[in-house]
């Protein structure tokens, strides 16, 4: 099982901007063992640009460019809450409902200080749960599963739900896989229907984000790197972990999402209602940094926020957020290797050259 990476702290000096976002990503990458990296900014609601730099693979020769995909890792957290704060604004799920209610038929089986745990709690990192299930001979055996995704993922959160919880539900913040999966689970189980097609239909194209997909990326498309070598697919994690953070896309797909949660608390969003992005990007407990899904800062990087932030990665990949709503500004970057290989820190370079041009510096 590869790692999904917290919310961003992105503590590091922010030096002046490059204009050239080619030469910036070229730059970041330099000292790193990461083959390539994508920068993406954005300000007052639209692209403003976009630079790369790099190779798909590291025993290859053909150039990355704007139309590859990227593996996000943990940062498809906040898509998967946003699918899931739909249904509850369509009327098919509620943020209140207990676990034990959505998911009766593992009611008896689950421990039960379970049984309360909402679906904010699930999106928050407060339900308690492990960050991953402890039985990694069980995990591997989804490598080779053949059931639909949604029995994978139905099995999966059965088995975790008899581990005890790590901290008290409800108390803190505690980061958790398992807590994603879970409520994939539960939207599956109300529509009937499984969370890939769900997220295609509800999130993917009504903002045209034609080239998201899910899991490890395929032959031809830009690839993850561990230990020097492009990763395969036991390096990365099985199918059913979409949920908590399996797909791949353009960054111009992936800022689609990231404007639309801009746009949101601005009354302009394509998916949710103004209330439910504010509910997304507000902390949901006092004097904590998380949202539903967001790291939530009033400073980040040297820059004033508020900010919302995610990072993600799945040991093969590394990818970074920052979002500045109330201006509508931001920055994506993504490497196609993971900490191994120095892919976090050619993340890190490309935003600390982009982050001054997009947020006011903090005054002492």
């Amino acid at each position: 099982m590869r790692p999904a990476i917290v919310f961003a702290a992105l503590l590091f000096a922010a030096p002046a901007v490059a204009n050239d976002l080619n030469a910036t990503a070229a730059a970041a990458l330099t000292g790193t063992g990461a083959p390539g990296l994508a920068v993406l900014t954005m300000q007052g609601g639209k692209i403003a640009g976009e630079g790369v730099s790099g190779l798909k693979r590291s025993d290859g020769t053909e150039k990355l460019g704007p139309a590859d995909v990227w593996h996000i890792g943990s940062d498809g957290k906040p898509i998967t809450a946003t699918l899931i704060a739909k249904l509850v604004d369509q009327g098919k799920l509620s943020w209140d409902a207990k676990l034990e209610q959505m998911l009766p038929e593992l009611a008896a089986t689950m421990r039960p200080e379970y049984r309360d745990v909402t679906l904010v709690d699930l999106l928050s990192h407060r339900a308690g749960l492990p960050h991953d299930i402890s039985d990694m001979t069980y995990f591997n055996t989804f490598y080779g599963d053949k059931r639909p995704l949604s029995e994978q993922r139905l099995a999966y959160v059965a088995r975790a739900l008899t581990e005890a919880p790590e901290v008290p539900p409800h108390t803190k913040f505690n980061y958790s896989n398992t807590g994603f999966l879970l409520a994939a689970v539960i939207a599956e189980r109300v529509t009937g229907t499984d969370f890939e097609t769900l997220m295609r239909r509800e999130v993917f194209q009504p903002l045209g984000m034609a080239s998201a997909g899910f899991g490890n990326t395929r032959a031809g498309q830009n690839s993850g790197h561990l230990k020097g070598k492009p990763a395969t697919d036991k390096d990365a994690n099985p199918a059913m972990f979409a949920p908590a953070g399996n797909m791949y896309m353009t960054m111009r797909d992936w800022a689609a999402f990231c404007l639309d949660q801009m746009a949101g608390v601005h009354g302009k969003g394509k998916l949710l209602k103004p209330a439910t992005y504010r509910k997304m990007q507000t902390p949901v407990a006092t004097g904590e940094r998380a949202g539903i899904a967001w790291g939530t800062l009033e400073s980040v990087a040297g820059v004033k926020g508020p900010a919302l932030t995610h990072s993600g990665s799945d040991g093969n990949w590394y990818a970074l957020v920052i979002l500045f709503p109330e201006t509508q500004n931001g920055a994506l970057t993504a490497a196609n290797a993971g900490e191994e290989m120095g892919g976090d820190k050619a993340t890190k370079a490309a935003l600390k050259a982009v982050l001054p041009g997009l947020a006011p510096p903090v005054t002492p």
